[in-house]
């Protein structure tokens, strides 16, 4: 399952406590009941599907025989993936709302576990299927029964040199259930385990957490976040050779598992599935390089603006404009990114509108509730969000309005495809979300009336486009930089993670920052790190969706239809075609370029507001 997101800043507002789970309103909350109406509904549904396994074997050896058969098989997966989506995001959405509910983690156990062993039943239909000869395949997939599944089955086809035998399929199968030990440690560890203390503000004492991380860091008291950064930076170095240890765990399976099917390396494997060239990563990775004297500049600005003798790595996400005075309550939010989206019609609006004024989303902070934001959407259930919504946080609109892309994209997905198809892709995914985002930019603009609101959005808009072109680069070129070692065959020690992550720090910030000597461990508290090559599709993703949003907002009818197509396309598609049908091509490195430049001009725009 995919949960397409990004971490966004929220922190306690007030003196007010961090709610428990069972204070929260129960309008504030998600209805899940699309996917079970309770608990006990989601423990019947766990049975069906483990009696469900049992019934797989009966298919087996005849998959070759017909089409017919090969059609009825395929029926009878997609109903178990069906069913199988909804227990997993049931029990994974249960499991954010509290990482430490014991209760919840049982639940994802239990799915994990019946999810490993209907993998091992049915280990041996990938290579039956791949073993059909190829006339015979062609001639099936010509056959009326397979319209809903000729896209799932070429997509198969395409991994037939990195099929293992039945025995060897079936070992990987089982090995399965212990594929997100690590990640799941790492969230367990860094969500729950870690005390991160309370922080003494002109406003009292407030705590200190993953979510309240980052309006910390916009404080305009430069004391307030050197204290915050060393306190929150102190737990993780304090464990730095437990969280190099994990990380180093999750790579060295990426390149077992890509030596395992056949593949040249992980990063390799990781890009197949999406049909997108190594050289797509690489263009990011090299334009950006190309492309860093903009960035240096920015932080030369910043250095000036806050008055500063030496920038620090405390002082990049302070706002140069100060903090919007304002309180933006949640049904306000909506409202602002309804207005905002008003270009993409009035159905989109209107579906989007309704759910976030409904229940779609878990809206507000609570203790052991995951940080940051995602949206989950599934075939059967609601395109799910979480959020950790803050008032007095500009940014969190941003979010909404990010998300909300993502749970679109994922109803129109849903809603324009049969189920083997409908899931696209996160290269895709990111296209959506940040596409809404600077629909909102831009709305927000228009309607500035004051020199002080323009800077704010400006600077805004200037370190968004930063953290999701450039730093996402940063992360990107990281992970190659550890995938290689470990292939090359160097352990990946604390002390070489910190070492590479320190060089790229340098390259990408200039020499206007002075680093503190815990600003490496940032290395170890990246998340989308336990997802390889996950992260380089933000900064694709921003680059493509800048381009249609002005294809789109200068354009007509023609215009909107290409990016609805695309929307609507699903997984009908690989991610490069479906792009090209919206109008941007992502294997030429143009988009990339287009995107640094408008970070370029977003940067003389600032300076000639401070000047």
């Amino acid at each position: 399952m995919d949960f397409f997101g990004f971490t966004a800043a929220t922190a306690e507002q007030g003196n007010a406590k961090i709610p428990l789970r069972g204070e929260v309103r129960v309008e504030d909350t998600w209805d899940l009941s699309k996917l079970f109406s309770d608990n006990a509904a989601w423990d019947k549904g766990l049975a069906e599907y483990e009696a469900a396994a049992e019934k797989i074997a009966a298919f087996r050896g005849t998959l070759g025989k017909s089409a017919e058969n090969l059609a009825g098989y395929l029926d009878f997966i997609a109903g178990l993936g069906l069913l199988e989506e909804r227990l997993g995001y049931y029990a994974e959405l249960r499991q954010t709302e509290d990482e430490g509910s014991s209760a919840a983690r049982s639940m994802n156990g239990r799915f994990v576990m019946a999810g490993a062993k209907v993998q091992a039943a049915s280990s041996w239909a990938a290579p039956e299927i791949q073993a059909i000869a190829d006339n015979d395949m062609e001639a099936f997939l010509d056959h009326p029964r397979m319209a809903d599944y000729r896209v799932y089955l070429k997509k198969l086809l395409r991994f037939k040199p990195h099929i293992l035998g039945e025995k060897e399929e079936r070992i990987l199968a089982l090995h399965a259930e212990g594929e997100h030990a690590l990640q799941e440690t790492f969230s367990v560890l860094t969500n729950v385990d870690f005390d991160f203390g309370v922080i003494s503000t002109e406003r009292g004492s407030r705590p200190l957490s993953q979510s309240s991380w980052s309006v910390f860091m916009e404080s305009p008291d430069r004391d307030l976040r050197k204290k915050t950064y060393k306190q929150f930076y102190g737990v993780f170095a304090a464990h730095k050779t437990s969280l190099a240890s994990l990380y180093s765990g999750s790579v060295k399976q990426d390149v077992i598992n890509a030596r395992i099917r056949g593949f040249s390396s992980a990063r390799a494997a990781a890009l197949f599935p999406d049909k997108v060239s190594e050289t797509v990563y690489d263009n990011l990775v090299d334009t950006v390089g190309r492309s860093l004297a903009p960035l240096h500049r920015y932080y030369e600005l910043r250095k000036k603006v806050l008055g500063l003798d030496e920038l620090r790595h405390y002082d990049v996400y302070v706002p140069l404009a100060g903090r919007a005075a304002s309180k933006i309550s949640w049904n306000e939010a909506v409202d602002l990114v309804s207005q905002a989206l008003a270009p993409l019609g009035d159905e989109y609006v209107g579906v989007l509108r309704n759910g976030l004024l409904g229940r779609w989303a878990d809206r507000y902070e609570n203790r052991g509730k995951r940080s940051g934001a995602f949206s989950a959407g599934s075939y059967s259930g609601d395109p799910y969000i979480l959020m950790n919504y803050k008032e007095d946080s500009i940014r969190d609109v941003f979010t909404l309005a990010h998300e909300g892309g993502h749970s679109m994209h994922s109803y129109y997905s849903a809603k324009s495809n049969p189920f083997m198809q409908y899931n696209y892709t996160i290269f895709e995914a990111e296209v959506a979300s940040t596409f809404n985002e600077e629909l909102l930019y831009r709305c927000l603009l228009s309607r500035a009336e004051t020199r002080e609101m323009k800077l704010y959005l400006v600077n805004k808009r200037t370190d968004e486009l930063l953290s999701t072109l450039y730093r996402q680069t940063m992360f990107a070129e990281f992970e190659k930089k550890s995938h290689e070692l470990e292939e090359a065959g160097t352990p990946l020690t604390a002390d070489l993670l910190r070492s590479e992550y320190r060089g790229l720090l340098e390259k990408y910030f200039g020499k206007a920052m002075v680093l503190e000597e815990e600003s490496d461990i940032e290395g170890l508290r990246i998340p989308h790190f336990y997802r390889a090559f996950y992260v380089y599709k933000y900064a694709t993703g921003i680059s493509a969706s800048l381009a249609l949003a002005e294809r789109v907002l200068a354009g007509g009818k023609a215009e909107r239809d290409d990016y609805f197509a695309f929307l609507k396309s699903g997984g009908s598609r690989f991610p490069i075609d479906a792009l090209k049908i919206a109008g941007v091509d992502m294997s030429s490195p143009a988009p990339v370029e287009a995107a640094c430049a408008a970070f370029s001009g977003l940067v003389e725009e600032l300076e000639g507001l401070l000047n």
